[in-house]
C-alpha cells in the first residue's frame, strides 16, 4: 500500500486513488500573502486534472488577504474580467489530512503565464538559476506563534482587544507549561509528523502563550512547502481546539514580535556541503562569505518581500530581538544575519529580519536569491559585529526601511530584483505593498484618537 509522502509521480497518484477511492480530493495553490486557496474536487475531477490541470479564478493573485480587489495591478483585475489561470497538479506534494480521516491533499503551482506572479512559481525559477550555477539550496523555517482561548467570533465581539492569551506572562522555555498543556503540544507534533512537517523543536517562547517551533530543514522547494502548510494548519488545529494561532509579526505593543528566521546552506554538484572551510576564520568558506555579503547588501532593497504588511515594520525596532539594520555577526542573535559556525554538515546563516507574517515562498527566494547574487558578485560582507548591534551606529546604506511604502519604492528600483525576479512579479509585488498601506492610511487607529481627540 502506498503511503501519502510516497507519492512522487502522477502513476503514484493514481494507484493510490485506485487503493483509497475517496469520493473527493482536496487542493490548493497559495496566493500572494502565503494564505492557502483550496477546494475539493470530485476523483473523477481530480484524475482529469492531474493529467491536464485545471483552472484557477486568477483573483488568488489579484486581491489581497481580506479578499479585497487591488485595484493598481496590471496582471489581473476587471480589466480582465478575471478569468480562470492554468494550474497543475503537484504529484510529490501529496499528504495526508488528520482531521478528514486521512483523506488526501495536493498543492497546485500556477503555470504560465501565471507562474510569473505564482510566489512558488518565484521559488522554482531561483532554484533552477542555483542549479545552472551548480548549488542546490537546503533551508528550515523557524516560526514562534501565539495562541489564545478565543474564536473568530470571540476574537471579532472584542474587537481584537483584552484577548486571553493560552498562557499568562513571561515563561520562556518553560516545562510547567508545556506539561500542563502536553496534550494539546503533543497533538500538535503529532499533526505535523503526519503531514510531513515535522518539527525537531517546540519550545514555549518568552511571552503569554507563544511558542517557537523549528521545522526540519529540507531542500529548498519542499523546505518552503512545509513552512506554508504549517502556518495553514497549525490555525486549522488550534481553531478545532477552540483557540486561534496568530503568526502576525506584532500583536500587541507589550509583547516581542513574532519572528519566521530561515537557516540556509548550500550544496555543490557533488552534494556535499559548501559553506565551511576549516582554514578561514569562523569556518567560513569564500562561498558563504560571498553569499552572506549578498544577504546583507541586498536586504534594504528587497525588505519589502521580506516585512510584506504594516504590521512588520513595528517589529523591527530595537531591543525586541529584530533588526533595525543589515548587520552580520558570529552567534550573534542581535544582528540581521546570524552565521553559525559548526561542521561542514551544520555549518550554516540564518536569515532574521523575516517575521512570522511573510509568505515563506517570497522570503525564501529573497534570502536565496540574495546569497546567489552575493556569489556571482564575489560581496564581501561588512565588518562583523560584536556586543549588541543595536548600541552601534551603522552607514545609511545598510540601513531598512521603516514603513512599507518606503520598502516597496526601493524594490521597484531594484535592478538585482528585476534580473533574479522578472519585472512581472517585481510590479505586482510592489504594487501590492502599495494597495496595503494605501488601505491602511483610510483608517483612523486608537493611537489617534486617544492623542488627539480632545487635546488638538
Amino acid at each position: 500500500m502506498l503511503e501519502p509522502r510516497q507519492i512522487k509521480t502522477a502513476a503514484d497518484v493514481r494507484a493510490i486513488i485506485e487503493q483509497r477511492n475517496p469520493s473527493h480530493v482536496k487542493v490548493g495553490v497559495f496566493d500572494i500573502d502565503g494564505i492557502l486557496r483550496g477546494k475539493y474536487m470530485s476523483r473523477a475531477k481530480f484524475l482529469s486534472a492531474l493529467d491536464s490541470g485545471y483552472g484557477f479564478c486568477d483573483v488568488v493573485l489579484g486581491w489581497d488577504c481580506q479578499d479585497q480587489l487591488y485595484d493598481n495591478v496590471k496582471f489581473t483585475g476587471w480589466h480582465t474580467g478575471y478569468p480562470d489561470a492554468p494550474v497543475r497538479i503537484l504529484p510529490e506534494t501529496c499528504r495526508p489530512l488528520p482531521f478528514e480521516n486521512n483523506d488526501l491533499f495536493f498543492l497546485s503551482e500556477f503555470i504560465a503565464p501565471a507562474d510569473q506572479i505564482c510566489p512558488r512559481g518565484l521559488l522554482r525559477r531561483v532554484v533552477d538559476r542555483a542549479q545552472t550555477m551548480g548549488f542546490s539550496a537546503c533551508a528550515g523555517f523557524e516560526y514562534e506563534v501565539f495562541f489564545f482561548n478565543e474564536t473568530p467570533e470571540s476574537a471579532r465581539e472584542k474587537n481584537y482587544r483584552n484577548l486571553q492569551p493560552m498562557a499568562p506572562g513571561w515563561f520562556g522555555y518553560s516545562v510547567i507549561r508545556n506539561t500542563v498543556e502536553s496534550d494539546f503540544y503533543r497533538e500538535m507534533l503529532a499533526t505535523c509528523e503526519a503531514m510531513d512537517f515535522g518539527i525537531e523543536g517546540l519550545h514555549e517562547e518568552t511571552g503569554p502563550g507563544v511558542i517557537e517551533a523549528a521545522i526540519t530543514f529540507d531542500a529548498a522547494l519542499a523546505s518552503a512547502d512545509k513552512a506554508a502548510l504549517f502556518k495553514t494548519f497549525i490555525k486549522v488545529l488550534a481553531q478545532r481546539n477552540r483557540m486561534m494561532a496568530t503568526f502576525m509579526a506584532k500583536w500587541s505593543r507589550d509583547w516581542p514580535g513574532q519572528s519566521g528566521h530561515i537557516h540556509l546552506s548550500l550544496k555543490g554538484p557533488d552534494g556535499k556541503p559548501v559553506f565551511h572551510d576549516e582554514s578561514q576564520p569562523h569556518t567560513m568558506s569564500q562561498t558563504m562569505r560571498h553569499f552572506v555579503g549578498g544577504l546583507q547588501q541586498l536586504m534594504p532593497e528587497l525588505l519589502a518581500m521580506v516585512s510584506p504588511t504594516i504590521n512588520s515594520y513595528t517589529r523591527l525596532i530595537p531591543g525586541f530581538w529584530a533588526p533595525t539594520d543589515s548587520t552580520v555577526g558570529v552567534e550573534n542573535r542581535t544582528c540581521a544575519l546570524r552565521i553559525i559556525p559548526g561542521s561542514a554538515k551544520s555549518q550554516r546563516v540564518e536569515y532574521r529580519v523575516a517575521a512570522a507574517d511573510a509568505n515563506p515562498y517570497i522570503i525564501l527566494s529573497t534570502a536565496l536569491a540574495s546569497g546567489l547574487w552575493g556569489i556571482e558578485n564575489k560581496v564581501e560582507p561588512e565588518p562583523l559585529v560584536q556586543g549588541n548591534a543595536y548600541d552601534k551606529k551603522f552607514p545609511e546604506h545598510l540601513a531598512l526601511p521603516r514603513t512599507l511604502w518606503d520598502a516597496a519604492q526601493r524594490l521597484k528600483k531594484s535592478e538585482m530584483a528585476r534580473d533574479w525576479f522578472g519585472d512581472a512579479f517585481v510590479e505586482h509585488f510592489a504594487a501590492t505593498r502599495e494597495w496595503e498601506e494605501r488601505e491602511f492610511r483610510k483608517h483612523i487607529t486608537d493611537w489617534e484618537l486617544a492623542r488627539y481627540f480632545e487635546i488638538i
